[in-house]
């Protein structure tokens, strides 16, 4: 079949339509100028300029989580490239599906160190899932829908494509091939029956859940075979929307700083299921949590992904959803369902720890009461998350989009795209003073794009996660955590943004109220306690233990 004549940047903006994307994130660069005309020509995508690569890069991460889609990033050769390597790096621990289209210097200037010159191929090869560059027009839709494929699926991830200059105004007749139908692998019978087998021989089984059941939509067939069956169920870090939290089968979250009676609970298990999860490091706990004696069944969409920490005792390679309705006519005594109970008793007494009647612990209360149930909540690296993770209950799917990265500057970016993909959602990301500085940038692109989200913003002028390291290992001798005074509710303001300032858990619930009925961008900034450095400790209680 003849293909339609078209230039190389209409054919790239082509397969972004067909894919259903409407929004693109980048820093203008004149490298790629062409596709930027084309995307102009094209009304159902939308171009969202930011301030920094870095926070164009961590939008379409939070708008690929928020949507399912993959999320589209722009940048321009190694400097723009490098600037939105954290976001690529991000997209690739958190299994996030991202395509990024680099402007590459003109083909004959290759390997001269041409202006802003790099290797693309070699630079992002350890951080993405396939890198490539495109030197021939006619294969643009053929490489750009494989780079939406490869994204997808197995265990999403980003792909990193790079245009030469010159080869974006070039023409040629572009065939374009049927839009992605995801495949859903399912266990075969085998593997059922030996699933089904140590199921029944188990005493108290326990379910982790990972992205892996976001990705697939599989949270509401947990929630029906967790309930049938009565096994208790945790979630991988930062995935605490996989398994609704006051459900009476939910067990806890394994994360920073995790409750030693959410320890306790993986302990006791002696089958653990884990679905869609890689038992990174901090869901294990620095890779200690699993123990020899306990039966590992792995399930995960990725053949890599099996094995990789724990050896397994079954490892099914499957899409979490079909794994989990083909387990539903399952036969099991039920033998553990007392234990679940206990083990959930063990997580409700986490939620009454001192550090809940803290400013930050009230705070995360009130936001219990008073946001819409399905409000999605997006964080930063930082030990202020700590308090959202410990006490807040996410009831609902789709309501936490979280950098299981670790990266700083992820919160506020995140949210936007994540606006961008649920208009009609109340979007909140959380930060402290330290990461949201990274990119505060972005918060006059929320302000020019009208993305209306309320940013909350944790100050008390420190690197406090670092500063909690410095005082375990170095008490007394703190160097390099300290920061200035940084009016944040005052820059919203003079942005064009809605800008609060509270200093007492009241103060805080009047300016949500207030943010609540804004149609514009908000910052709440709360004057935190500089001592309070944990959910669970202060800085003197940490300078005392080592004494």
């Amino acid at each position: 079949m003849e293909g339609k004549m078209m230039t190389t940047a209409q054919a790239i903006v082509e397969c972004i339509r067909r894919e259903g994307i409407p929004n693109v994130f980048c820093v203008p660069g004149e490298s790629y100028l062409p596709v930027m005309d084309a995307i102009l020509d094209e009304p159902t995508i939308e171009l969202i300029s930011a301030r920094h690569e870095g926070g164009a890069a961590f939008m379409a991460e939070g708008y690929a989580k928020a949507s399912g889609k993959t999320g589209v990033v722009m940048g321009t050769r190694g400097v723009g490239a490098s600037n939105l390597t954290i976001g690529v790096h991000t997209a690739y621990q958190d299994s996030t599906p991202l395509v990024v289209l680099l402007g590459q210097v003109h083909s004959s200037f290759s390997g001269r160190e041409g202006f802003q010159e790099v290797d693309l191929e070699a630079f992002f090869r350890p951080i993405a899932k396939w890198v490539a560059e495109i030197r021939e027009p006619p294969r643009v839709p053929e490489i750009l829908q494989r780079a939406f494929r490869i994204a997808q699926t197995g265990r999403p991830g980003p792909v990193v494509l790079s245009l030469p200059e010159d080869l974006l105004k070039k023409q040629a007749p572009m065939t374009f091939g049927p839009a992605l139908t995801k495949p859903a692998p399912r266990p075969n019978l085998r593997e059922l029956e030996g699933l089904e087998k140590f199921l029944q021989h188990s005493d108290r089984p326990l379910i982790i859940a990972g992205g892996g059941v976001k990705g697939a939509g599989a949270e509401k067939a947990l929630k029906v075979f967790a309930e049938k069956f009565e096994i208790p169920v945790m979630c991988a870090f930062r995935r605490h929307d996989a398994f609704p939290n006051d459900d009476a089968r939910y067990v806890g979250h394994l994360g920073l700083g995790v409750h030693p009676n959410i320890i306790e609970t993986v302990r006791e298990a002696d089958t653990i299921l884990a679905i869609g999860t890689r038992l990174s490091e901090v869901t294990t706990q620095d890779y200690t949590l699993l123990q020899a004696n306990q039966n590992l069944i792995h399930i995960d969409v990725d053949y890599e992904t099996l094995g990789k920490v724990y050896a397994p005792n079954i490892g099914i390679i499957a899409d979490a959803n079909e794994t989990l309705r083909s387990m539903m006519d399952f036969e099991m005594a039920l033998r553990w369902k007392e234990w679940g109970a206990t083990r959930r008793r063990a997580y409700e007494a986490t939620l009454q720890v001192p550090g809940k009647a803290t400013m930050n612990g009230r705070i995360i209360s009130m936001m219990q009461k008073h946001l819409p149930s399905d409000t999605v909540f997006t964080n930063d690296a930082g030990n202020f998350a700590g308090w959202l993770h410990s006490f807040f209950q996410f009831r609902q799917k789709q309501t936490y989009v979280g950098p299981t990265s670790g990266a700083m500057g992820y919160g506020m970016p995140a949210a936007l795209g994540v606006k961008l993909a649920h208009p009609d959602k109340t979007v909140v990301s959380l930060s402290g003073d330290g990461g949201f500085m990274m990119t505060m940038q972005e918060f006059e692109t929320a302000v020019r794009y009208q993305i209306p989200v309320i940013s909350i913003v944790f100050n008390n002028r420190m690197y406090g996660t670092i500063r909690m390291h410095q005082e375990i290992h170095y008490p007394y001798k703190k160097i390099g955590t300290d920061l200035g005074e940084v009016p944040f509710s005052k820059l919203a303001e003079d942005l064009g943004a809605a800008g609060f300032h509270v200093k007492t858990p009241e103060q805080f619930e009047e300016a949500l109220a207030a943010a609540l009925k804004e149609k514009k961008p908000v910052l709440i900034e709360v004057e935190s306690e500089r001592d309070q450095i944990s959910v669970s400790s202060t800085i003197q209680q940490m300078r005392q233990r080592t004494k």
